[in-house]
């Protein structure tokens, strides 16, 4: 395949081009070279993984931990160190259990956002004490959302049912409870309150500059636009503002603003960046409001099909194809020409891959079709 093609000349003192942020974001990813981490510690180092579904934390752990088991993310999860809750972009992500308790408080605004939407379905609906008949439901004895709703028509009948789903999770900070979310255990959507789960309260919300750091060491160099796009909240510039003294900053090739921490890495452009197997909705690909720096522009909207997000590939760095587990093969469809030696590393990867997930499972190899 050919590779992403690098400016003919160096970029000007102080801008940042597509192959200084691609690296220093996949450096800041864990995705350059694997880490020693801990499953705990690497969530909480990339401010939570994307949960939507049940395995796509694995496979985003798999790609970047080296000597990764299923049960290392399994294990703090079922002990309630981990959990899985609606936070950024109101989508569900698996976090600690501090960042449970602070990020959600943070994030409320965005919840508040969204309930506005369905403000018709909840007219004569009082809303706090929705919250608190909820809150008791749940602790009561943990329930599925249907459950739920149907508790909460027997109190306001004329309410629109799925209008009082989203009231209650965005009024409150509902956690998936085990075994939902254990590899290789099933189970239904169960949910109830954080404070309940975890044995303690939610801390008050936090001014976001803690977070905008930590959001930098995860994800930076990056501008404004960039985080909201992230945490799915405005009006962030404050936030940077305050924190610029403690700041280096530098401009894209198209000339925004671009944050930094200044001792983070931003390793050289050249630097190798192996093929990696990523799942659907990886925050890798989701967690800027410009996209370059990961999806060339030829391959925009490649990774997804109305609704459905695909499982991506990385080659050098770079979106460059999909792939899919079937019963008996892992299907790769690139979206260009491979090298010889570019087939080699992409095919070891994904060896890697089964062997970590899914071992002791015999699977073929094959390049063909993804998207149906």
């Amino acid at each position: 395949m050919t590779k992403t093609k690098r400016s003919a000349t160096p970029s000007p003192a102080g801008v940042l081009g597509t192959r200084a942020l691609n690296r220093a974001t996949l450096e800041r990813q864990l995705l350059l070279r694997r880490s020693p981490m801990s499953a705990e510690a690497a969530v909480s180092h990339l401010v939570g993984l994307q949960a939507q579904n049940v395995k796509p934390p694995y496979y985003a752990l798999a790609a970047r931990l080296d000597g990764f088991t299923p049960q290392a993310l399994s294990r703090p999860m079922a002990d309630r160190a981990l959990v899985r809750i609606v936070t950024l972009r109101s989508t569900i992500h698996t976090h600690t259990a501090h960042d449970c308790l602070t990020l959600r408080p943070l994030v409320q605004p965005a919840r508040d956002r969204e309930l506005t939407g369905f403000r018709r379905g909840l007219a004569g609906v009082d809303l706090d004490r929705l919250a608190a008949l909820a809150r008791e439901l749940v602790e009561e004895e943990p329930r599925t959302m249907k459950q739920l709703r149907e508790a909460l028509l027997e109190e306001w009948p004329d309410a629109d049912p799925r209008a009082l789903s989203v009231a209650a999770r965005c009024r409150l900070p509902l956690v998936q409870i085990t075994p939902r979310g254990l590899w290789g255990r099933s189970g239904q959507v169960t949910l109830t309150t954080a404070e309940h789960w975890l044995g303690r309260s939610a801390e008050p919300a936090p001014a976001p500059d803690d977070t905008v750091l930590r959001y930098l060491a995860a994800f930076g160099p990056a501008t404004v636009q960039d985080m909201q796009t992230w945490a799915g909240l405005t009006r962030l510039r404050e936030a940077f503002e305050r924190l610029r003294p403690r700041l280096v900053t530098f401009r894209d090739g198209n000339g925004a603003e671009l944050f930094d921490l200044p001792d983070a890495p931003r390793p050289d452009p050249d630097t190798p960046a192996p093929p990696r197997f990523l799942p659907e909705f990886d925050n890798l690909l989701l967690s800027h409001a410009d996209r370059t720096r990961v999806v060339p522009p030829e391959f925009r909207g490649r990774a997804w099909q109305g609704n459905i997000a695909h499982r991506t590939l990385l080659v050098d760095g770079f979106l460059a194809g999909l792939w899919r587990l079937e019963e008996d093969a892992l299907v790769i469809e690139p979206f260009g020409r491979l090298t010889g030696t570019g087939r080699a590393e992409v095919i070891a990867e994904g060896e890697r891959m089964l062997r970590t997930l899914h071992p002791g499972t015999a699977y073929d190899i094959r390049f063909g079709t993804v998207r149906g």
